[in-house]
């Protein structure tokens, strides 16, 4: 099952909630930081196309600058993506097969912000989309990051509109109110994904 959302929707706490409740889940921004990590592929070409401004004094990179940049640049974030995402494809597949060999038959959730715009979405049984308010995005942003007002709406506003997430997804998950709501949804997708799962292995 693919899972999505926007910034600040709360797709964080939807995922936490479905791994309460049995899913195994496979953090894509997880993905994303050990694919960057000094040695590995991806960070030699980072590096490569963003300078020495995108690294730390211990030579890491910083996610914080770099987020800045391809927030800012559709140009830079596409660059970006196509560094990342074919590793992040990589470590998808190599965890997929390591639940196959350990017999897992449950559901496997694979968390990713910007699954919709990367494609992958074509490549899960089900997709989940996480949405909210714009107003509560903003609030939760700035409580969040620190944001100012202009730069919190500038980044919500620069992600594919969730309107159009929405018409894409199996389920949708509004978690624009309060957790109680969001946690009765949560159960009732969870349960709508166990009898599909049952269905397939019928």
């Amino acid at each position: 099952m693919g899972l999505t959302g926007g910034i600040a929707t709360g797709k964080s706490t939807v995922s936490a909630m479905l791994e309460a409740l049995g899913c195994v889940v496979i953090d894509a921004d997880q993905l994303a930081r050990e694919v960057v990590e000094p040695g590995r592929p991806a960070y030699q070409e980072i590096v490569e196309a963003f300078g020495p401004r995108v690294l730390q004094l211990d030579r890491s990179i910083d996610r914080k600058a770099l987020g800045a940049i391809v927030f800012t640049d559709v140009a830079a974030r596409r660059r970006l993506e196509a560094i990342t995402h074919p590793r992040i494809r990589e470590g998808l597949a190599a965890r997929l097969a390591e639940l196959e060999a350990s017999g897992f038959e449950g559901i496997v959730i694979f968390d990713a912000p910007v699954m919709i715009e990367s494609g992958n979405h074509r490549t899960v049984d089900r997709l989940v989309v996480v949405v909210a308010d714009e107003a509560a995005q903003l609030e939760r942003q700035r409580r969040r990051d620190g944001t100012s007002d202009e730069d919190a709406i500038r980044r919500v506003r620069s992600q594919m509109p969730l309107a159009e997430k929405a018409k894409l997804a199996d389920h949708v998950i509004d978690n624009s109110g309060d957790l109680t709501a969001t946690q009765a949804r949560v159960a009732e997708v969870h349960r709508a994904l166990l009898a599909d799962l049952d269905a397939r292995r019928r």
